[in-house]
């Protein structure tokens, strides 16, 4: 089997491509420069170091009776991801074998037949290393969605809830926009880092867990506040150092559009932490800390899936609207009725919102092709006259927050009822806090 891609150092012709390549009878190294290999090996150990991050967040965030119960609920739900990616999860998501835009099938089932041909991401780099790295998002985004059970949920539901929920939520979203055989991608969806499938997903997703869940005792609201800020900038330092290997590392190669979403990451985080700081500054008449760090995480929300297609000066424009909309956003779940008790709702699908459309306006195709594989191939947003990008991307959103809150909320419901598996804690174990009453 010969790949016709170019852009790649030697045009890939293994044998037994279809399996992966046999490395018994030819160097598989040999299709790939090394450097980007290494390059993204080392995205991927950025990558992973957002989950500890998550978890000193949320724990910083939660009062001090919940705080450890919340470090061991994100590292859990990583160590469920791994497994489940292994398991079939890559599989379901990138599989090339399917012949449905849904979700894909078992090819690649436990990892078997994923070697040394080139991945469903780029040429540049094999599938292996390819699948290591997509686990490490899928653990991220589980990670931001066990939030929702923040003071009143139970751990072991909620990893009952994480291994269904990748199977049959994130590894469909993953399949449609990222897998050349995936409907949004064929629809000509521009989501460079996760927009749907990571921002959106954790933050409907979350949204629908804690609708199930049920709002926290009116009792246990009185007085409440971070118990923890130094925790939270931890945490916050931690997500941003990882999500530079997150978006840096989505152009799969040591190579300007890597540099390009890195600059971007920084600006559009930067500029929300400006916004958000001063909307609140504007209330309290105090600089919040709590606040540049939730400004920076919107915008680092929002250039996932932006920041390898715009151009800097449309990353400082995104950064502010950002900021604006995700700041206003944290009042939705008042609105909705909903206790979202850390806001993932707010500052992921809100912001994964926000750094979708950016793409339908400002994407340019001389960013894309920084990249050395994508020139001339994916055309731009408005910049480049592509007028129809803007609203393939509203109904990219549509489709992913509905099937998102849907599925989460009917596999939430599901479980709930399930003998055994009851998501909520009782009412004595709330009070008493949750590192203490489960």
């Amino acid at each position: 089997m010969s790949y016709s891609w170019i852009g790649a150092p030697a045009q890939f012709n293994g044998t037994n491509a279809d399996l992966g390549g046999d490395s018994a009878k030819e160097n598989l190294n040999q299709w790939y420069q090394s450097g980007d290999q290494a390059f993204i090996l080392l995205a991927s150990a950025m990558v992973l170091i957002m989950v500890p991050g998550i978890a000193f967040l949320y724990s910083g965030l939660a009062r001090r009776k919940s705080a450890l119960s919340l470090i061991w609920v994100v590292m859990m739900s990583f160590s469920v991801i791994i497994f489940q990616w292994y398991f079939w999860g890559y599989s379901l998501a990138f599989s090339s074998k399917t012949t449905n835009g849904f979700i894909g099938d078992l090819h690649n089932f436990g990892l078997m037949n994923t070697l040394g041909k080139p991945s469903q991401g780029s040429v540049l780099i094999p599938e292996l290393l390819y699948s290591f790295y997509q686990m490490q998002f899928c653990g991220v985004t589980a990670a931001l969605v066990v939030g929702a059970t923040a003071e009143r949920g139970r751990v072991v539901p909620a990893m009952v809830f994480t291994f269904f929920w990748a199977t049959i939520v994130y590894c469909p979203l993953a399949h449609w926009v990222w897998n050349a055989n995936g409907w949004a991608f064929k629809y000509g969806v521009l989501d460079y880092a996760g927009g749907g499938p990571v921002e959106i997903g954790s933050g409907m997703s979350a949204l629908a867990y804690s609708w199930i869940l049920g709002r926290r005792s009116e009792k246990m609201m009185l007085n409440f506040r971070p118990h923890n800020i130094s925790l939270i900038t931890l945490g916050t330092i931690l997500l941003w150092f990882g999500w530079l290997g997150f978006n840096g590392g989505s152009a799969f190669g040591a190579n300007l559009r890597a540099a390009m979403a890195c600059w971007n990451t920084c600006l559009t985080a930067m500029f929300a932490a400006m916004t958000w700081t001063l909307l609140d500054y504007r209330l309290s008449r105090k600089w919040s800390l709590v606040g540049w760090c939730s400004g920076t995480i919107s915008g680092l929300v929002a250039a996932t899936p932006a920041s390898g297609f715009i151009p800097p000066w449309a990353s400082v424009l995104l950064g502010v609207v950002t900021g604006v909309c995700c700041n206003f956003g944290t009042k939705v779940k008042f609105l909705l009725g909903i206790d979202d008790s850390l806001d993932v709702f707010a500052e992921h699908c809100i912001g994964g919102i926000v750094g979708l459309i950016f793409n339908g306006f400002f994407a340019a195709d001389y960013i894309i092709g920084l990249d050395g594989v994508s020139t001339g191939i994916i055309n731009g947003g408005f910049l480049n006259q592509n007028f129809k990008q803007l609203y393939i991307q509203i109904a990219f959103i549509c489709a992913a927050s509905a099937y998102s809150f849907v599925m989460s909320a009917a596999l939430a419901k599901i479980i709930d009822v399930t003998p055994g598996l009851k998501l909520r804690a009782d009412e004595k174990a709330e009070l008493l806090g949750m590192d203490d009453g489960t």
